[in-house]
């Protein structure tokens, strides 16, 4: 009787300990960004607005760090601030852009802004996006060497 006891009290503890985890989803690699494949431009791409080298260092981090057991937003904080080199020097772009002063208003939310503040949100949802997106699909990160992410300047 104390045995049956004992196993049923062990069935429980174990049950208990299951409920804890968290629920596993399955991971959907489609979404993945696969960094061996050649970039391909489109004929008649838009206009370089300086972004790119920026989403590129944010894609790359955010896959890197994806894995971390931060939260979302902590990885995406991070990832920022590994692309801060990225960001400032396209921040530089738009100081150096002629102003003809007219204050400048969010095509997002329609409040007023500025480049900068528009590159940070830019970059902040990137990376964001990004992180959500490797978790999601369980991608696997780019190569590195020696602590540097091959691709980022």
């Amino acid at each position: 009787m104390r045995s049956h006891l004992t196993a049923v009290f062990c069935l429980a503890a174990i049950g208990l300990v299951a409920c804890n985890e968290q629920p596993r989803f399955a991971a959907n690699s489609k979404i993945c960004t696969d960094f061996k494949a050649p970039k391909v431009t489109a004929i008649g791409a838009p206009i370089d607005d300086g972004s790119a080298p920026v989403d590129e260092c944010v894609r790359r981090w955010a896959y890197s760090l994806a894995s971390s057991r931060d939260t979302a937003d902590a990885v995406s904080k991070a990832v920022v601030a590994a692309c801060n080199t990225s960001l400032s020097r396209w921040n530089r772009q738009a100081i150096e852009l002629p102003n003809d002063g007219a204050g400048a208003t969010s095509l997002t939310t329609g409040e007023p802004t500025t480049p900068i503040a528009e590159h940070n949100n830019f970059t902040h949802n990137r990376a964001l996006l990004y992180a959500v997106q490797a978790r999601a699909g369980a991608c696997t990160p780019p190569p590195a060497t020696n602590g540097v992410l091959d691709g980022v300047s």
